[in-house]
C-alpha cells in the first residue's frame, strides 16, 4: 500500500514517542486446526483488536495457515497441546525458522482452556469497552453475535484460547494492577489479502454447498452426500484429489487476477475443439490416479498391501502418460510446462522397479507380496524345490510305507508350514483310545480329520535338509518389499508432485467440460469497479427448468451502484439477485461464467440477506438473523464489494421494517461512489411512492415484468427499467392453491384499506335479527310472574338472558 499528501510539504518526522510505539507493536496468535480445518485468531497491540479468522479449509500442507502467519508476522503462537502431527510439525518449523522479526515463540495450552462451552463463557463474560455498561446479558449476546461468528465452532474455541493466553500473560498491561485486563478495543475480520471475503450465509443461500442425507440405509449414520449444489454439478473431476481441490478452490475464491487468467487459459485450451482427444486422454489417465500418500504413510508403517502396489503403478503409468501428454501440449500454458519439468525420470524408475519385482498375479493369488523370478536367485531356487517337492514327497511316502505295519493300507507326507514335515496316516477302526495311535518308530502329533500325523525319521531329515521353505521365502520377500519401499519412499517428492498437478488438472479439465455442455463464456477481468453481464443465467435453475430467460447485469463505476428491484412474487426477483452472485463467484474461482458475455470488476466481498438460516443454538429471533447478516454488509463492505438484499425488512411491523430499509439505503447513497454494488429487491411500494429516497445517478429502479390477461397473470421473468406498483398477491394466492373465498375476502379487505375505509365483519348479524332477538327476551321477561314465589330469577338469567345477550352483541 501506498499513501501521498495532500501538499507537497514534506511530512515531519515521527516522534520519538511514536516510534518507540511503532517498534513495540506486537501481535499474538491462537491457532486451532482439526479435521481438515484451521481456525484463526490474534491480538494486536498497535490498535487494541482482536482479528479472527472463521473456520476454514486447507490442504495437509497447510499452505493457507502458512500464507495467514505470513502476513500477520505473529511473536507467539498459542495452541492445544492437543493436536495432530501435521499442526505439530507446522508450528516446530515455525519455532525453527528465524525471520526478520525475530523467532516465534510457541505456547501450548491444555485442550480444556479451548473446549467451546468455556471459550463461549469467556467471551460473554468479559467486559468489552465498546458495549454500553448499561446493556442486560441478553443484549450483550445479541450485540456480539451480531460481530462474532458463533457458528464457527472452531473459531470460537481459539478466540477462548487466545483471550485465556492475553489473561494469563497480560500482554500490554504488566506493569497495571491485576484488577486491569488487557484491553480489546474492538473484533475485526481478517481476511487474506487476495481472498474474497464471504461468509458461511452466502455460501448457503447461494447454493455453493449442499449435504444431504445418504438413501443407502447402510450410510445413514456415517455420511452424507452432495445434493444439488453449485459443487455437485461443477464436479465432474476423474479423481479423489481433484475433487478435493475444486472444493477447496470454492471455499477459496481468490482477486489475484494473474492466477484466475491462467486457470482460464487452461479451460480455454481444452474448448478448442481439435483438442478434444487430448481432453479424453488425460481423463482416460486421471482415472487410474490413487490415493497416493495413503500408500506412502502405509509404507512408512510397512502396511503395505496387494491393492497398494497395483494402485501405486498404476497411478506411476498413469502420470508418465499425463508427462508425454503435457509434453506435446504449448508450453505457453503454464500447467502443461509444469507437469512437463516435475513429473521426473522418477516416475520412469519406479513404474519400472515395481514391474521387475512385484509379481501380481503371485501376489493377488496368494494375498501377499511376493516376488517376480529372477529378482533373487536364492528365492527362485528355494520356489523351484518347492515346486517339485510334491513328487519327491511322493516317493518318500513309498518308502515310509513298506516300513509300516501291513494292517496299515496308505500313508503320505505332507508339509505344514511352521511345523514342517509329517507322516500321515488314516485312522483304522481299532484305534479307539489315544494308546492306539502309539506305533513303533513313530512320534505321534496329532490327530485332524481321522488323519493321524507323525513324525519319522525320514520326516526329520528332510526338515534338517529342507528347511522350513515357506517362512524362509516368505521372510525373503519381505526383506525385498522392504528395500522396494526404500527406494520408493527416497523418491516421494515426485509422488507428491503427481498429486498436486494432476489434482489441477482435474479440476480445470471438470470446469472445461461444463463450459462446453452449457455454452459457458470466459469472463473478463478489469480493476474497474462494477460489472457488465449479457444474457446471464442461473447456473443451477436452468438445468432445473425447460426453459429459462436470460437477464442482462449493469453496474458502473459512478453511476447504478444500487438496484432496487420490484416485482410480485415468484416473478424471480430472488432468483436474479443469486444469479448475480452467483456468476461473479465463478468467475471468482476461475471458471467460465453462464452468460453470452460477462465483464467482471474488483471483488473483494460477497454479503448476502437472501434467507434466514434459523439456528436454535444462538438462540436469536428471526429478524434479529436478518439484522445480524444486513449489518455485517454495513459494517464491512467496500466500495469493491457486492451485497445482495431480498425482502428486508419483513420480519417485523411494516413502518418499521421500511424506514429500516430506507435508512440503510441511504447510508449507502450518502458514501457516493464509495458506496458497494447493491442489489436489493423489495416489495415495500411505498419506498418509492414516498419517495423516501433521493434521486442520484447511483439509485436504478428495476422491474420483474409481468402481464395481467384477465384473471391470469403471466411471468416474463424478464428485467426491465421501472418500478411494480402492485403485488399481484391474490393471483399468487390462487397459484398456490388458496381457496377462492379466502382470496375473495382478502381483496375486499385490501381494498378496504387502500381506500380508508372501515373494514366491516363478514360474521355479524344484522340488526334485524338483533332486535328479533332483543324482542324474544322482553316477552320472555314480561310473561315472568315476579310475584310466583317459585319462579327463579337467577335460573331464568343463566338460561335465557345472558345466552342471548352474549349472541346478540
Amino acid at each position: 500500500m501506498s499513501a501521498t499528501s495532500a501538499t507537497s510539504c514534506p511530512l515531519p518526522p515521527p516522534l520519538a514517542s511514536e516510534q518507540e510505539e511503532q517498534e513495540c507493536s506486537e501481535t499474538h496468535m491462537s491457532v486451532l486446526w482439526y479435521a481438515g480445518e484451521f481456525a484463526v485468531t490474534y491480538y494486536d497491540t498497535e490498535d487494541c483488536s482482536v482479528y479472527f479468522m472463521p473456520d476454514t479449509p486447507d490442504s495437509e500442507g497447510l499452505e493457507l495457515l502458512q500464507k495467514v502467519t505470513g502476513e500477520v508476522h505473529p511473536k507467539c503462537i498459542v495452541t492445544s497441546a492437543k493436536q495432530d502431527q501435521n499442526i505439530a510439525n507446522f508450528l516446530t518449523s515455525l519455532a525453527d525458522s528465524d525471520s526478520n522479526k525475530g523467532k516465534i515463540e510457541i505456547v501450548l495450552f491444555p485442550n480444556i482452556d479451548f473446549g467451546l462451552e468455556v471459550s463461549k463463557q469467556r467471551i460473554l463474560s468479559r467486559q468489552f469497552p465498546f458495549i454500553p455498561s448499561h446493556m442486560t446479558a441478553t443484549e450483550k449476546i445479541l450485540y456480539l453475535s451480531s460481530v462474532i461468528p458463533f457458528e464457527s465452532p472452531l473459531m470460537i474455541r481459539a478466540l477462548g484460547g487466545l483471550l485465556k493466553y492475553l489473561d494469563r500473560r497480560r500482554v500490554g498491561v504488566e506493569l497495571e494492577e491485576s484488577s486491569i485486563a488487557v484491553p480489546v478495543l474492538a473484533f475485526r475480520k481478517f481476511v487474506l489479502s487476495e481472498t474474497v471475503n464471504i461468509d458461511q450465509d452466502t455460501y448457503c443461500v447461494l447454493q455453493i454447498f449442499k449435504s444431504d442425507i445418504h438413501p443407502s440405509v447402510y450410510k445413514l449414520s456415517s455420511g452424507l452426500k452432495e445434493g444439488f449444489s453449485l459443487y455437485g454439478i461443477l464436479n465432474r473431476c476423474r479423481c479423489k484429489w481433484g475433487e478435493k481441490l475444486l472444493r477447496l478452490w470454492l471455499t477459496r475464491p481468490t482477486r489475484n487476477l494473474t492466477e484466475l487468467n491462467k486457470r482460464l487459459d487452461v479451460i480455454h485450451f481444452f474448448l478448442l475443439a481439435q483438442n478434444h482427444e487430448t481432453v479424453l486422454t488425460l481423463q482416460d489417465c486421471l482415472r487410474n490416479i490413487k490415493n497416493v500418500p495413503l500408500i506412502l504413510k502405509r509404507m512408512t508403517l510397512s502396511h503395505t498391501k496387494v491393492s497398494d502396489w497395483q494402485a501405486l503403478y498404476k497411478t506411476v503409468c498413469s502420470a508418465l502418460c499425463l508427462r508425454d501428454t503435457c509434453r506435446s501440449l504449448p508450453h505457453s500454458i503454464e500447467l502443461f510446462q509444469i507437469i512437463s519439468r516435475v513429473f521426473t525420470d522418477d516416475l520412469q524408475y519406479i513404474a519400472s522397479l515395481i514391474s521387475k519385482v512385484v509379481d501380481f498375479e503371485g501376489s493377488l493369488s496368494q494375498n501377499r507380496f511376493t516376488v517376480r523370478p529372477n529378482v533373487d536367485p536364492t528365492i527362485d531356487e528355494k520356489k523351484r524345490r518347492l515346486m517339485g517337492l510334491s513328487d519327491f514327497l511322493t516317493e518318500v511316502a513309498q518308502k515310509e510305507l513298506e516300513t509300516l505295519d501291513n494292517h496299515i493300507p496308505s500313508c503320505c507326507v505332507i508339509y505344514i508350514p511352521l511345523i514342517g514335515f509329517l507322516l500321515s496316516i488314516p485312522r483304522l477302526p481299532s484305534m479307539v483310545d489315544k494308546s492306539d495311535f502309539e506305533i513303533e518308530g513313530l512320534d505321534f502329533m496329532f490327530l485332524s480329520e481321522d488323519k493321524l500325523h507323525y513324525r519319522s525319521a525320514r520326516t526329520k531329515e528332510l526338515d534338517s535338509l529342507l528347511g522350513d521353505l515357506h517362512c524362509e521365502i516368505r521372510d525373503q520377500e519381505t526383506l525385498i518389499m522392504h528395500q522396494l519401499q526404500t527406494k520408493i519412499l527416497e523418491r516421494s517428492e515426485v509422488l507428491n508432485n503427481v498429486i498436486e498437478y494432476t489434482a489441477h488438472l482435474d479440476v480445470l479439465l471438470a470446469l472445461a467440460v461444463m463450459a462446453r455442455e452449457n455454452s459457458y463464456c470466459r469472463p473478463r477481468f478489469t480493476q474497474r469497479h462494477g460489472f457488465h453481464i449479457k444474457d446471464g443465467r442461473h447456473p443451477l435453475m436452468e438445468l432445473c427448468a425447460k426453459t429459462f430467460v436470460a437477464n442482462p447485469v449493469n453496474s458502473g463505476e459512478a453511476t447504478r451502484r444500487i438496484k432496487i428491484i420490484t416485482g410480485p412474487n415468484s416473478s424471480g426477483k430472488s432468483i436474479y439477485l443469486k444469479q448475480v452472485g452467483l456468476i461473479i463467484f465463478m468467475a471468482l474461482i476461475g471458471s467460465y461464467v453462464p452468460a453470452a458475455e460477462a465483464e467482471i470488476g474488483a471483488i473483494d466481498g460477497i454479503y448476502t440477506r437472501i434467507h434466514t438460516r434459523e439456528s436454535v443454538s444462538v438462540g436469536l429471533s428471526t429478524f434479529m438473523i436478518d439484522l445480524n447478516q444486513v449489518a455485517k454488509a454495513v459494517n464491512n463492505a467496500t466500495e469493491r464489494s457486492l451485497v445482495l438484499i431480498d425482502e428486508f425488512g419483513k420480519g417485523t411491523n411494516t413502518l418499521d421494517g421500511l424506514a429500516l430499509l430506507a435508512a440503510v439505503l441511504k447510508y449507502w447513497i450518502n458514501q457516493g461512489t464509495q458506496c458497494p454494488q447493491v442489489f436489493v429487491s423489495t416489495n415495500f411500494h411505498s419506498l418509492m411512492q414516498l419517495e423516501l429516497l433521493p434521486d442520484t445517478p447511483l439509485l436504478e429502479y428495476l422491474a420483474m415484468e409481468t402481464h395481467q390477461d384477465g384473471d391470469e397473470l403471466v411471468f416474463f421473468y424478464q428485467i426491465k427499467q421501472g418500478v411494480s406498483t402492485v403485488s399481484h398477491a391474490a393471483n399468487i394466492a390462487a397459484l398456490a392453491g388458496m381457496p377462492a373465498k379466502i382470496i375473495e375476502r382478502g381483496v375486499e379487505v385490501s381494498e378496504l384499506i387502500r381506500n380508508g375505509k372501515a373494514i366491516k365483519r363478514i360474521d355479524h348479524p344484522s340488526k334485524g335479527d338483533q332486535m328479533e332477538k332483543c324482542k324474544a327476551v322482553v316477552e320472555k321477561f314480561l310473561s315472568l310472574d315476579l310475584d310466583d314465589p317459585n319462579v327463579n330469577l337467577e335460573e331464568f338469567m343463566h338460561k335465557e338472558v345472558l345466552p342471548s345477550a352474549a349472541s346478540i352483541l
